[in-house]
């Protein structure tokens, strides 16, 4: 909402505002997407690839997307640079920042041997994510322990999974599924005392230990900048999909400290935030 007031919008004023969502419910977008065109907006703003394919699908409205994974590698878009079709948005680079992470995570454990990672093995983009980050962790010698879920449900059977074979930290990949559960994931990193790395700086302040991602007020601010060129007559396939360019990583003392672990100057003095 701040980028969008920056851009002279005010709600209830010169701006209606419609919100819909599924609660990690995948199979319930197609109608949401309907309930939307239905209210007669104007554009629609995604999150996450499941809820982007739902409106590219569902309607011919303009679509700006976030947070939706490579839209390329996913069939969203033909190319970053005239994506094609009525959807734009902010892309993905999660070839670059998931080893980074890793790296981070091995750096504030350095016996880590074997991370599991969790991920919504129904979503496309996120399974790419998934995919960059097993990559990245056999280049840096870290066994890998597969969680994929698809529904809420599925965290148990993860949680179940993860105490038969302990690993020695927790990767989660974030998308709407992900989050809306990851206090469970809290827990278990708790009661186990296991690091955990997450993706973005509000799971960190939620009470994660450590994310490494893209600036969530950046990427708003360049979403809201689309949203305003659409709403003045801008067409999305002619708008490129932008990349983030600033990233944030994000530290909690206080969860370091619950789990035992101090955490080395180096990481400290990197840390864009940190949490007492």
């Amino acid at each position: 909402m701040r980028g969008l007031a920056r851009h002279g919008y005010v709600p209830n004023d010169n701006l209606t505002l419609e919100r819909r969502g599924g609660d990690g419910h995948a199979d319930q977008l197609p109608q949401l997407v309907a309930d939307l065109v239905a209210s007669k907006v104007e554009l629609i703003i995604t999150l996450g690839y499941l809820a982007s394919l739902a409106a590219k699908e569902g309607t011919t409205l303009p679509v700006v997307e976030f947070s939706g994974g490579d839209p390329v590698a996913t069939g969203l878009a033909d190319s970053l640079a005239r994506p094609g079709g009525h959807l734009t948005g902010i892309s993905d680079v999660s070839a670059e920042v998931t080893p980074k992470r890793l790296e981070l995570l091995k750096e504030f454990a350095p016996a880590l041997h074997r991370v599991a990672m969790l991920w919504n093995a129904d979503d496309l983009a996120m399974t790419l994510r998934y995919k960059a980050a097993e990559a990245g962790a056999s280049a840096l010698g870290i066994g890998v322990q597969p969680y994929g879920v698809r529904e809420p449900a599925d965290f148990e059977q993860a949680i179940a999974g993860m105490n038969r074979d302990m690993p020695d930290a927790i990767l989660m990949v974030s998308d709407p599924l992900t989050n809306l559960n990851r206090k469970g994931i809290f827990e278990f990193a708790a009661a186990h005392r296991l690091p955990g790395m997450y993706e973005y700086d509000f799971i960190v302040r939620d009470g994660g230990l450590m994310s490494y991602g893209l600036d969530l007020d950046e990427g708003f601010d360049r979403l809201a900048a689309l949203v305003d060129r659409i709403l003045k007559g801008a067409a999305p396939a002619d708008l490129p999909f932008e990349q983030p360019t600033r990233f944030r990583f994000a530290l909690n003392l206080k969860t370091a400290k619950s789990i035992g672990f101090d955490v080395p100057a180096s990481l400290l003095n990197r840390a864009d935030e940190v949490i007492e």
